[in-house]
């Protein structure tokens, strides 16, 4: 694809979040680089782009890589201000990055100040068959509390080793976030508030 057709495309904003050491960065760069690194050292954020046709349709992806350790915290509701679309990822070996997926998920409704957003759910690692911790219908059940009220929350299970639904994690993330945009999810009204005077 030439450059020129790619750079006309408008960026779609993807924001990965997840607790520290869950293998956001893996596949962050297994996606855009075609790269696994065993030992990578996380930043306080790292951004790539991607151009892929996906569905016939070209789409630039400009992923925010977010640091999962907790001294990073604070600039969550920053990066998550800026995103069109998460990537929420957890370790299924890790019983304490599985637990924090929900407080995630809504910390991304507060900022967003939307009840229903595009959020993909990656529990990584399944590779690691013998260190699992988190059974698949443990974050089934997860995913579908939220989808009770956000039709655009999905779980895929995910091995940035091995490449599993590498590139499918974010196409379908891609097309969460052109459903949500086709049903008008960009402009519909945000959660109403009421205020006593």
């Amino acid at each position: 694809m030439s450059k020129s057709v790619s750079k006309s495309v408008k960026p779609i904003k993807i924001v990965v979040i997840g607790s520290g050491g869950v293998g956001k960065s893996a596949l962050t760069l297994q996606f855009s680089k075609s790269k696994f690194f065993l030992d990578y050292d996380p930043t306080i954020e790292d951004s790539f782009s991607k151009s892929c046709y996906i569905d016939n349709e070209m789409a630039r992806l400009d992923i925010l890589d977010t640091a999962g350790q907790e001294e990073f915290t604070s600039m969550r509701e920053q990066y998550m201000r800026l995103g069109q679309a998460f990537l929420v990822v957890f370790s299924v070996t890790d019983r304490k990055g599985f637990e924090e997926v929900d407080s995630l998920i809504q910390l991304i409704y507060r900022v967003k100040d939307r009840e229903a957003f595009p959020i993909m759910v990656a529990g990584n690692k399944i590779d690691l068959q013998n260190d699992r911790c988190i059974d698949q219908s443990l974050a089934q059940e997860l995913v579908q509390r939220h989808q009770e009220f956000n039709p655009y929350c999905a779980y895929i299970e995910t091995s940035a080793k091995t490449r599993l639904n590498v590139d499918l994690v974010f196409h379908d993330l891609v097309r969460l976030l052109r459903l949500y945009n086709a049903k008008g999810g960009s402009k519909q009204a945000k959660k109403s508030k009421c205020s006593l005077l």
